[in-house]
Formats: structure tokens, sequence, C-alpha cells
């Protein structure tokens, strides 16, 4: 059965709250929405440092020989095991990735009056979002964040920045048109070890991502008074294609592994990157392939109670009407389909108006776009 986000019912559920960082950051207690179940709560084990392989593209991106099959040796090996990965000398400028880290900074420290000024519409998935009070009326997350839609070979970062919030951002949307287009470049270097790194033409998820239509999103996680009440960002594996993500030094990124939840420690000159479930989705046919292992794996960030938190997402997607499907050649008696074709529009849609995204998201958009929804 297929669930639908709940609607906000205030015969069963108090108001909501409005998540103003700055008052409810100094609060000793937290509104009963943004309190999580038993079960589900961060606990102290979770700190556990999670061994993430460090792998440095230097070779590969200068073009030595063999660098490129033991790159690939070793994210496939991540992908294997809890499906994340840390990359170095990945060609980022050093003053690009500060310049966006003070940029996120500057926007999440003005009135929430100001940052309204790009208030995301409902069903939409770009536009500033406090806690997504809009969407959701219980396990309300602890962030903020801006969120904004990204193609190759445009001005759209810039152009859409600018006309949100206006000609005084230039220098804000300079900033992240220069970041996406860099992260842009970097997702496909990627891509293309992957495409090694699984046995098929090294070009063919290049090619299938040199057109994207993608998302950057800024993170913002402010403190807590009862950080174990609460999660930043809930238990999900992320729908999009590929995520690259760069933390500040505070930390709080989690990933469920071996049965339980463990830390990916922040290192500034490293990317941490993983693979969603609509990549997962091109591999779906043929287990073979990946011995059916390569994962979209379970994460989540915690919050704490002294400092905020902030971290760059930017998640790669194929084109809007782009179709996501198996390489050619994969799909036969005994390697049968798994998911049936699909847009990145129609899973955007769902996951945006239709479903709260877990670890189940692929199955039940399986489900939903076959059929009608299950009453």
């Amino acid at each position: 059965m297929v669930c639908r986000i709940p609607a906000n019912n205030p015969e069963e559920s108090p108001p909501l709250p409005v998540f103003d960082a700055a008052v409810l950051s100094q609060q000793p207690e937290i509104p009963a929405q943004f309190i999580w179940p038993e079960g589900e709560k961060p606990t102290p084990d979770a700190c556990e440092e999670l061994p993430v392989p460090l792998i440095d593209l230097g070779g590969f991106l200068s073009g030595q020989p063999d660098a490129a099959a033991e790159v690939a040796l070793l994210i496939g090996e991540a992908c294997a095991t809890h499906g994340f990965f840390q990359v170095v000398n990945h060609g980022i400028p050093t003053q690009l990735l500060s310049d966006a880290h003070r940029s996120v900074e500057f926007f999440f420290s003005m009135p929430l009056r100001e940052k309204q000024r790009a208030l995301r519409k409902p069903g939409e998935s770009c536009g500033y979002a406090s806690s997504f009070t809009g969407r959701f009326s219980s396990k309300l997350p602890w962030k903020e964040t801006l969120s904004f839609r990204f193609s190759p070979s445009s001005t759209v970062v810039l152009d859409y920045l600018l006309s949100t919030l206006g000609e005084e951002y230039r220098h804000f949307g300079e900033v992240y048109q220069d970041y996406c287009d860099a992260m842009n470049k970097l997702s496909l270097d990627i891509m293309e070890i992957l495409g090694i790194s699984l046995g098929v033409d090294r070009a063919h998820f290049r090619d299938f991502f040199h057109g994207n239509d993608s998302i950057m999103r800024l993170n913002y996680y402010p403190p807590c008074q009862k950080p174990e009440l609460t999660l930043g960002t809930g238990p999900h594996c992320d729908p999009t294609s590929l995520t690259i993500l760069h933390q500040d030094d505070v930390g709080g990124l989690q990933v469920f592994s071996d049965d339980r939840w463990r830390t990916i420690i922040p290192k500034s000159d490293a990317f941490v990157v993983n693979i969603g479930d609509t990549f997962m989705a091109c591999l779906a046919a043929a287990q073979a392939l990946s011995n059916g292992r390569y994962k979209s794996c379970l994460h989540r960030a915690v919050v704490n109670r002294e400092v905020a938190r902030k971290s760059l997402a930017f998640f790669l997607c194929p084109e809007m009407e782009k179709v996501v499907r198996p390489p050619g050649g994969l799909v036969d008696r005994d390697h049968p389909r798994v998911y049936p074709d699909f847009t990145w529009s129609a899973l955007l849609e769902f996951t945006q108006k239709h479903y709260r995204a877990d670890i189940k998201t692929l199955d039940a958009f399986s489900q939903w776009i076959q059929g009608p929804l299950a009453a």
C-alpha cells in the first residue's frame, strides 16, 4: 500500500509552529511536532565513526593510464558495502568552497521574513523551506533549506536567485552558479567511474546525465536545546541519482550500516558521495551488474545544542522527461525488469506531492506509477 503524505488536520494535531530558527534555537522546550518516535530518536552510540573510503581522484582527472581502473575498483567496493565514499583531489577550488559556505551563513542568518521572499510553494521542490511545516504535521525536521534547479550550459541558478531575491543578491547567485557548474563536472566524472566499475561503456552514464535537471540544496541546522528528541533530517534514501555533499566541520551525517547508525566525520577537503534511487533503478533489472549489492543507503542528520551545522548538497538528476531504464541488453530471462520505465519528473512529483521519502520510496513509486493509489 502506498501512503500519501498526511494532511494537516487541526482536529487531529496541534497548530503547526512557525520555524523561526532565531527563536526556537533558544527555547528550552521544543514543540511536540518536532519530537520523533522513541525508536527513531538519535542515540549516543551513533557517534561511532563509519569507516568511509577516502578516494583520490587526482590521477583519474589528470588522465593517468591506470588510475581509472584503480579508482573504479575502490568506488565499486564502497558501493557494495554501505554505499558511501569520500573523494579528495576533486578539482573544486578551495576559495569556491569557502565562498559557498559563507553564503550559506549569510542567507540563513537573515530575519525570517527576508528568507521567506524565496518561500517554497506547495508541491514544488525549489525555494526556501523552514522545517517543511507546510508539508508535514509531525516528525518535523529541525532545519531550514534553500533549494534551486540547475541545468548545464545555462545561468538558471543565477537567474532564479536574482528573480526571487533581487539584484542585491547578485554575488550570492554568482557563487552558487559557479558552485553548481563545478558540481556538475564532478558528478559526470564520478558517473564515468561508476560506468567503469559496473563494466559498461565508461561513457554510458556520463552521456545519460550530460543534459540534466539537477537540484542544489543549502542546509542549515540551528542549535536545538533538546537534540536527543529530534532529527535534522529523518531517515531516507535520496530519490535522486547521485548526491555530492560538503559538510562544515560540525558533523551530523549518519548512515545506517550493519544494523546500526554511525557517523561520517567531516573532512574539510573531501566531498561525501552516495548513489540514489534513480541510479539504482538503472541497475535494478540486472542484478549481475552490481551483484545485487550496490546500495542507495539509508541516512539521516542529527543536530546539537551548541552550534549550527551547514552543508551543501548537489543532487544529480536526469533531464525531466528522460526515460530511466537499465543499459540496453541487460534485461533477459535471468535478469527480468524490477522497476518500470519512468521519468525523473514523475518520481519528483511523487516525492513532493504523494510520499515522504524513505527506504521504500522506489517500491512505493513503482506501485503508484503502475496503477491508482491504494485507498
